[in-house]
């Protein structure tokens, strides 16, 4: 009788305790659950504070740029003169390559393409050799330019954290564009924007945050949403930069945070310029090598089909068989670009 009350006690004791166990861990996956859900509530920030790649965060920063400074005149081309300039970007001084067309400025002001080049390793980079060529077509055609060379390029300031896990590149382009529309001689309300890779994924962010770009033209863009970038791109051939690899551990660094995008679609969804391509600020033309080797032909052609889903204006080229840069098709590739930018900016 003895041995039997010692069991029940035992077998009620050890019960107790599973009951204990049980509520406490229920209790810490209610706490876990509960802090998922607000994180994705509020896109990863704090109740009052949105998570910094937001485009809705973009939106709401203030963008006013500076005077242009002439630092140093270069040679000029052929109908226009060139400079390295500098101006502000949050607390930072970003440099980079204005060209200005050769004699007076028409009624109203030039016309003006922000430029915004693809990844160079920042420890590569120089002003005045890379996309040169590019934007001498563009400064031949009677444009102002401006080559952004974005924080931690060249001799501008700041850390260079890349353009996909940080939107530091971006917040320098629109303040150049504060800028160039403060720049005596431009019409600041016949503005495009150009951008070649990493610079196409730039343009997209920048013209569904402000609405001052009229039109922007993008090769090779890194244009695909979040998600997609997250699954189905990676870059290939690339070195890594001495100082920056943290610009490669975005992938990681996000997921790890805020779960994959099936699992957590508002915030991946909500730092996707992809998203919000109802309020982009104008038409777009896009080309694509089909041979490219370093960002997929799909993005582009997803882009489209997304630009015109919305009802919004968009061009599209192909090249068959034509890298990354154009190689076989950069004439033709130029041409079409002026002659877009000329219909919109100069008509």
């Amino acid at each position: 009788m003895l041995y039997k009350r010692r069991v029940i006690i035992a077998a009620f004791f050890v019960f107790t305790l599973a009951l204990i166990y049980i509520k406490i861990a229920d209790k810490l996956l209610n706490e876990n659950d509960s802090n998922r859900v607000v994180d994705q509530d509020n896109l990863g920030g704090p109740l009052d504070e949105l998570h910094p790649l937001t485009i809705e965060a973009l939106r709401q920063g203030e963008y006013p740029g500076s005077d242009l400074t002439l630092e140093q005149q270069l040679t000029p081309g052929v109908n226009y003169k060139r400079y390295i300039a500098s101006y502000k970007s949050e607390s930072l001084m970003i440099y980079g390559l204005l060209t200005i067309p050769s004699g007076s400025s028409p009624t109203g002001g030039w016309p003006a393409i922000i430029f915004n080049h693809g990844y160079i390793s920042p420890s590569v980079y120089r002003t005045t050799e890379k996309y040169v060529a590019y934007q001498d077509a563009f400064a031949r055609a009677g444009f102002v330019t401006f080559k952004s060379d974005y924080r931690g390029h060249g001799n501008s300031e700041g850390e260079a954290l890349g353009g996909y896990g940080s939107n530091g590149y971006t917040i320098d382009v629109l303040n150049a564009l504060s800028s160039i529309k403060r720049y005596k001689g431009v019409d600041s309300e016949r503005i495009g924007m150009w951008g070649h890779s990493m610079g196409g994924h730039i343009t997209l962010e920048s013209m569904v945050v402000s609405g001052d770009i009229k039109a922007g033209v993008i090769w090779a863009g890194v244009v695909g949403s979040y998600p997609d970038l997250l699954t189905n791109w990676r870059r290939r051939n690339v070195l890594p930069s001495p100082g920056i690899s943290s610009t490669r551990r975005w992938r990681d660094d996000l997921v790890s945070k805020y779960g994959q995008p099936g699992d957590n679609p508002r915030f991946w969804d909500s730092i996707s310029a992809n998203n919000y391509l109802a309020d982009i600020s104008g038409p777009l033309q896009l080309h694509h090598g089909t041979a490219d080797a370093s960002v997929p032909l799909e993005f582009s052609k997803t882009l489209e089909a997304q630009m015109k889903a919305v009802g919004k204006e968009v061009e599209f080229y192909t090249y068959e068989g034509d890298d990354h840069n154009f190689s076989r098709n950069l004439s033709l590739a130029l041409r079409r670009s002026v002659e877009f930018f000329d219909t919109i900016l100069k008509h």
